[in-house]
């Protein structure tokens, strides 16, 4: 009796398995097919990496990265429905961490000191002594990928072409008021070779008004007007990039 029943059991069991089986291949390729990964360049430099939803290209969903040369990760963190979500951690052009965001409580959860030997440089309005507690504008991305946008909308005000733009540097200059806002964005553009100097300003209603938005710089836990300076190259078809 025992031997009968056992019989029937095991077919049973190897229909239902197969079953099971055929069914999570059904699932997983339906959400294969439900995102598209996709890749875009930020600057000459830095290529991000995401998915969206095959029915709306705009919507960005899971896992994103941003690398400095394909190589050096400098941006990671995960999308739901096209917004940001949990943890994001952010990294130089060297892969040293930069900054740490949390995006569901709103919060910085790490923000590196301030280096005085990168291409990236602070000024505040305000006479400042050694016993003082100052912080810099705070940006989130850090102080590399948070600052792309500021650098990819500038080209050169002339035609490159027959112009080596290896001769020419560029400093992104933004100041931020005591209110955390974007409120003046210029580029200073020289060229000793070329004797060419000039500074050309840029309407600030041109940028989002995510890219905008600053936490401000302090000073004794007091807010105070700050200027940040980002020393850049000049690409060949006269955009900028990182130096």
């Amino acid at each position: 009796m025992i031997a009968h029943v056992l019989y029937w059991l095991k077919p049973i069991n190897v229909k239902y398995c197969s079953f099971l089986i055929i069914s999570l291949l059904y699932i997983s390729n339906c959400f294969a097919q439900d995102t598209v990964d996709r890749k875009n360049w930020l600057t000459n430099s830095v290529i991000e990496r995401f998915r969206v939803l095959k029915t709306d290209e705009k919507t960005r969903v899971g896992a994103y990265k941003a690398f400095y040369k394909r190589r050096t990760l400098i941006a990671r963190g995960d999308y739901n429905k096209g917004e940001r979500i949990g943890i994001w951690t952010f990294y130089d052009d060297e892969g040293k961490l930069n900054e740490k965001f949390d995006y569901d409580k709103n919060e910085f959860l790490f923000e590196a000191p301030i280096d005085t030997a990168t291409e990236i440089q602070f000024k505040f309005d305000a006479n400042v002594l050694p016993t003082d507690r100052l912080t810099r504008p705070l940006k989130i991305g850090g102080t590399y990928y948070g600052f792309i946008p500021y650098i990819n909308i500038f080209k050169v005000p002339f035609d490159t072409y027959g112009v080596n733009m290896d001769y020419f540097d560029a400093v992104v200059e933004l100041l931020i008021s005591p209110g955390g806002r974007l409120a003046d964005y210029k580029v200073h553009l020289f060229s000793k070779v070329y004797q060419y100097t000039q500074i050309i300003n840029l309407a600030v209603g041109l940028f989002s008004e995510e890219d905008k938005k600053f936490v401000p710089a302090t000073l004794n836990r007091q807010p105070v007007l700050a200027r940040i300076f980002i020393r850049c190259s000049v690409n060949d078809d006269g955009s900028l990039d990182f130096y």
